[in-house]
């Protein structure tokens, strides 16, 4: 029971907003004159001010979409989404750049996988909480039915009620709890420059025996591990990384941001 508590107060205490700044208000300013340069310096600078914001983000997005940088773009929109990921604009922008990007990895996950990330997606951790909380108290409310009602048809109805009700939400539960963890995670980054390479060992390729395989600007990566490499002349830090859920390989640190 204490878990389950300590779950649902996790995931209520996860949101958080940021009020407008002179700064947002200057950028928005910026965009609207179509200074796009300006306008991303100066919703850099609100973020680094007043903290993660998924407006912010959204913002700094679409200024760097239209600074045709579509790496820092996606970077920023995924961003967002993990603060909200219910926002429709973002998600719809974010399919956007990606669909225009030069690698587009096929996603490979279950359909059952898929479905539990988009069920995931259409609330925010709060409000997840807030229907686990509410389906728990319903529960308890079917459990007392069956140990107190004196009609077999009510303690009937509260048992397997009570029973339909628990495995909802235990998985209303999961479903809170993951996406608390998603917004808390830093697993994945976005490639931002315009080319990298992914190769089959954490160091620069010493020759043509080494399998190397050129990624561009945008693609997103799962990081499974790092290793530092203070000897290797071109990166000091490289990234074991995941494209796809499946493939494996080495990447420069410094050629990607985490999200």
């Amino acid at each position: 029971m204490k878990k389950i508590l300590t779950y649902i107060i996790v995931a209520l205490a996860s949101s958080c907003g940021v009020a407008a700044s002179p700064l947002s208000q200057l950028a928005d300013s910026a965009y609207a004159k179509e200074d796009y340069r300006q306008a991303a310096d100066l919703y850099t600078q609100a973020l680094e001010e007043n903290g993660p914001s998924a407006t912010l983000y959204y913002n700094l997005g679409n200024a760097y979409y239209r600074l045709d940088k579509p790496g820092q773009a996606i970077l920023n929109y995924e961003r967002a989404l993990k603060l909200n990921p219910t926002d429709e604009d973002t998600r719809t922008n974010l399919d956007f750049v990606n669909s225009r990007i030069q690698d587009r990895p096929e996603d490979d996950s279950s359909f059952f996988s898929n479905i539990h990330h988009s069920l995931m997606n259409k609330l925010m951790p709060d409000a997840w909480a807030w229907v686990a909380f509410g389906l728990f108290i319903v529960f308890l409310g079917a459990v007392a039915l069956y140990i107190f009602a004196n009609s077999i048809a009510l303690r009937k109805t509260g048992f397997f009620g009570g029973i339909v009700v628990f495995f909802i939400f235990a998985y209303t539960l999961t479903l809170a709890h993951g996406s608390v963890a998603s917004a808390q995670s830093h697993d994945h980054a976005i490639v931002v420059v315009p080319t990298t390479h992914l190769s089959s060992t954490p160091r620069s390729t010493r020759g043509t025996t080494e399998k190397v395989v050129p990624i561009h600007e945008g693609t997103k990566v799962e990081i499974v591990d790092s290793v530092a490499t203070p000897d290797d002349p071109t990166s000091g830090k490289w990234y074991n990384v995941k494209i796809n859920n499946t493939s494996k390989a080495w990447l420069r640190a410094a050629d990607v941001e985490r999200i």
